[in-house]
């Protein structure tokens, strides 16, 4: 099945009127602006489709600016399809190999009432990931003009997240009254089953049992040895194996096992290294150092230390997420910003041979940076550099349809010289 990828343009603009951001003139009561239509004037052709997963809230409103046709993960239809849209839209992506997802909201209590839904749905990431497997790996993006909190941090550091298992699918529960939660392991081979005794309530409580497999496991340690290669930087690896120590204790040695018996000899010959090390001490560690690395995490832990690391290099913004698969062809591009289409474009790119289409998100991605650098920027980064109470529109940021309208300028004006 053969597509096109389109570049995106923009109608309704005044030509010639001032900065490439400037609002179009109102020149009557009557005359408003012309909708801004985002679509192709280029085609670049490709010989498969992408996936397309919608979100919710604001990322669904620039994603539409962009794009017209996807799989709708907007929390009302996901609960209309009893989230069957989120485990088809997953399956798709098996079959082509590439997708790109908005944000989208995992409810709680409230958005449960905000939004009428049947029950509580679990987190769509967590739906996909745990049907595609693989590592998410999360990037930032370094903008020159925009300050670091953490300004030791002179290179990225890229954050692998194993995107299976743990918290996303555990089964948690209220224990209402007194009683004893216990855990039972009935094997497959009718051999006998194992019981263990977690807690004895003397009242009510909470309890869970989560868990992950030696596969996804060993399929999480490739990605990151393969990645950190590629990226020609060391790997650490962190958990707290001190306290679990069968649960954590099992990452800690498929992860050595793997690396002795398959990147040892490669990683040595690249003159970097792959340690493992406690979760406490890493984050100091990660503190303290320049950057240039690669950082394996379990799921939550690279859920939340994926955040701290963005907002040490700037702004939550600037940060680029793409879930890799274990076949080494498949990725799910995740999130709203303009950046991070350019890399679904390039790995379609890559799997069909197209170099148009790969010089194309190459192009992209630095004229986004490019355009940041130069003063053209949204609120949220605008903040980072003046404080968010200190800005003005069209003075240091602009609104979301005038930057994708500078964007789009730039990025003509860049395959213009090519």
């Amino acid at each position: 099945m053969a597509g096109y990828l389109r570049v995106v343009r923009s109608l309704g603009r005044a030509s010639g009127s001032g900065p490439a951001w400037a609002p179009a003139a109102l020149t009557g009561p009557n005359l408003q602006e012309q909708p801004r239509r985002h679509y192709a004037d280029k085609r670049i052709k490709v010989a498969k489709p992408v996936v397309e997963m919608d979100g919710d809230e604001m990322t669904r409103i620039i994603w539409q600016f962009i794009k017209d046709k996807y799989f709708d993960l907007g929390l009302p239809n996901r609960d209309k399809t009893d989230d069957q849209v989120t485990i088809d839209s997953a399956l798709a992506t098996q079959k082509y190999s590439v997708a790109v997802k908005c944000a989208t909201i995992t409810p709680d209590e409230a958005r449960v009432e905000e939004f009428k839904l049947k029950k509580m749905w679990k987190s769509p990431n967590g739906t996909i990931r745990n049907i595609l497997g693989g590592t998410v790996f999360r990037e930032p993006i370094i903008c020159k003009n925009i300050p670091r909190l953490v300004p030791g941090w002179t290179m990225p550091i890229t954050i692998g997240r194993h995107a299976h298992g743990d918290q996303y699918k555990a089964t948690d529960f209220v224990a209402d009254r007194a009683g004893t939660f216990k855990m039972v392991f009935t094997p497959k081979d009718g051999s006998s089953a194992k019981e263990w005794e977690v807690f004895n309530f003397p009242a009510g409580g909470v309890g869970m049992g989560m868990y992950n497999t030696d596969e996804s496991i060993s399929g999480f340690a490739h990605s990151c040895f393969q990645y950190a290669i590629q990226k020609k930087w060391p790997l650490y690896m962190s958990t707290k194996n001190t306290i679990l120590k069968a649960y954590d204790g099992r990452f800690k040695d498929i992860f050595q096992e793997i690396y002795e018996k398959h990147y040892k000899t490669e990683f040595e010959k690249n003159k970097i290294w792959y340690e493992h090390r406690l979760i406490d001490d890493m984050v100091a560690q990660v503190l303290k150092s320049s950057g240039g690395f690669v950082w394996a995490c379990k799921n939550y832990d690279g859920d939340v230390q994926s955040d701290i690391l963005a907002q040490g290099f700037g702004s939550l913004g600037l940060m680029t997420s793409v879930l890799v698969c274990p076949d080494g062809k498949t990725i799910e591009a995740e999130a709203a910003h303009g950046t991070v289409t350019r890399h679904y474009r390039e790995h379609r790119g890559k799997l069909d041979g197209n170099q148009d289409l790969i010089r194309f998100s190459q192009t992209l991605e630095k004229v986004c940076v490019q355009t940041v650098e130069s003063g053209a920027m949204t609120k949220d980064l605008a903040g980072c550099i003046h404080g968010l109470s200190n800005v003005k529109l069209n003075e240091h940021f602009l609104n979301t349809s005038d930057f994708l309208d500078t964007i789009k300028n730039n990025l003509d004006k860049a395959l213009g010289q090519k």
